[in-house]
């Protein structure tokens, strides 16, 4: 198991020095490296250390934020499916960002844009899992009050319906142009990535990385039954409200740097699971999937494919496909039993 995570961060470091040769002027994989150990031109250094490594930083936090969010929810929810963007919090954000892209009009560009948007898609995804965890509160079938992993998936799935559809009808009601640019923040693209939005992104994700590793014995609990758990001492919903609000946390950040970049919350987990083969979803493996995801599909979007798509549509186009291979598989378990 540990080769294997060995490995997938190699990938990972791979890819990111791949991420910053790749663009209009492509450089070698050596000259990225011998620039990031302080060698290079005046030029080579503009490169990548002003114009690419903020944009390669951002897609490795956001990846790891995602994939750490993404492992939370679902050891906790005991779903496959559980992942923020599955649940709303992802579409509450965005949400937010487009509630204020669209109702600033030209000034969406200016300050709205880079400091205004970001905040708002924080703090929509933060109302939107208090809703959430508020409107999943009650009885278990045993009597004992609290929220339970398969009505908090229910009711989130419900409210990422109902702010879809305010999206939806934010952008029918703007303008062209306000239109164009709160749809080109929808797709999730790192095409305007820079330190300003690396800054919030690389805060949040240390701290989520910090929370989550320190809970790593508490969530591996909460995988259990609710009696085991608590007979080993964890008190259950406190423990549940910490780790999930540490997730929304990372998640919103993540949406607010970049936009919506779906499907790796809820892949991630599950394919770092399969590989190191573990009872439940691995966070270091979780967090070096999650951050393979991006960062590849940042790479992807502009060395692969003809045009330069945005980050958010690659990984749609490989999550769409995950999503029904789990379906399946759920499916099948539950015919089996």
């Amino acid at each position: 198991m540990a080769l294997i995570a060995a490995a997938l961060a190699v990938v990972a470091l791979v890819l990111f020095c791949l991420d910053i040769a790749v663009g209009e002027s492509h450089l070698p994989l050596g000259r990225v490296l011998d620039v990031l150990t302080g060698g290079g031109t005046r030029a080579q250094r503009f490169i990548v250390l002003e114009s690419r490594l903020p944009r390669a930083l951002t897609a490795l936090m956001v990846g790891i934020a995602l994939g750490l969010a993404g492992a939370i929810t679902q050891s906790i929810l005991h779903n496959p499916l559980a992942a923020p963007d599955m649940l709303g919090i992802t579409s509450g954000a965005s949400l937010g960002a487009v509630t204020v892209l669209v109702g600033t009009g030209g000034a969406g560009t200016g300050l709205a844009a880079t400091v205004g948007a970001p905040l708002a898609a924080l703090v929509g995804g933060l109302l939107t899992a208090v809703a959430i965890y508020l409107l999943a509160w009650g009885r278990s079938a045993t009597g004992e009050r609290g929220v339970t992993g398969l009505r908090l998936v229910l009711i989130g799935i419900g409210i990422n319906a109902l702010l879809t559809a305010g999206i939806s009808w934010l952008l029918t009601r703007a303008s062209l142009a306000d239109a164009q640019r709160a749809q080109l923040w929808l797709s999730g693209s790192l095409n305007a990535a820079d330190r300003a939005h690396l800054a919030p992104a690389a805060i949040a994700t240390t701290v989520l990385a910090l929370v989550a590793l320190g809970s790593a014995r508490t969530l591996a609990a909460l995988r259990l039954g609710a009696e085991t758990t608590r007979a080993l001492g964890v008190r259950i919903q406190t423990q549940q409200a910490i780790l999930i609000g540490a997730a929304v946390i990372g998640a919103s950040v993540a949406t607010a740097a970049v936009g919506p970049v779906g499907f790796v919350a809820l892949a991630g987990p599950q394919i770092a699971r399969r590989l190191l083969r573990t009872p439940g979803e691995p966070l270091i493996g979780s967090a070096l999937i999650g951050a393979i995801l991006v960062v590849g599909a940042d790479v992807a979007s502009r060395a692969v494919f003809p045009i330069d798509l945005p980050v958010g549509v690659v990984t749609a186009a490989f999550g769409g496909p995950f999503l029904l291979y789990l379906l399946v598989r759920i499916n099948r378990k539950a015919t089996v039993s």
